[in-house]
């Protein structure tokens, strides 16, 4: 499986009526709730993408260390996983990454590894452990919903046959 992988950066804020506001919600909404799990060690991250998540119907579940969160993804079978690289224990989520995408039943998951080292380095080992994407911190909350919905969507469209009439 090919790994694809995108540097998220902040976008600058546009101007938009709220008749446009409405309709690019509704354009990156999923169609039904998906599981998301958190692997993050910081109480606050997990509360602030708890908090960016409120207004939806995913089902957020979170882990506060990589073995957990492993043995998490293995049994709910996230939709999206957020993972953060620099975690203490046996685990970090480079390893927990690179576990996920080595077992059958999980190697398709999407991972969003979230990370506050930006560095060419530390994009590359997420890239080389399977992550999908990689998110620096700090990020705003708008940008992780963004993030979220574009991504959900995307996995729940079927693929466009270019040769079809």
């Amino acid at each position: 499986m090919a790994a694809h992988w995108a540097f998220i950066e902040e976008a600058k804020p546009q101007a938009r009526s709220n008749n446009a506001n409405v309709a690019h919600r509704a354009c990156l909404s999923p169609p039904m709730a998906s599981k998301i799990l958190v692997i993050e060690d910081q109480a606050e991250i997990r509360r602030l993408i708890r908090w960016s998540l409120a207004e939806t119907d995913h089902q957020v579940q979170e882990a506060p260390n990589g073995s957990l969160g492993l043995a998490m993804a293995q049994t709910l079978r996230p939709d999206l996983i957020y993972l953060d690289v620099m975690m203490p224990g046996e685990l970090d989520g480079i390893a927990v990454c690179q576990q996920l995408r080595q077992d059958p039943a999980t190697a398709g998951l999407l991972i969003v590894v979230l990370s506050a080292d930006a560095s060419q380095d530390n994009k590359a080992r997420a890239l080389a452990a399977g992550a999908n994407f990689f998110l620096p911190k700090p990020f705003s909350p708008a940008k992780l919903l963004e993030l979220t919905q574009v991504l959900l969507r995307n996995k729940t469209q079927a693929p466009v046959d270019p040769e079809a009439p």
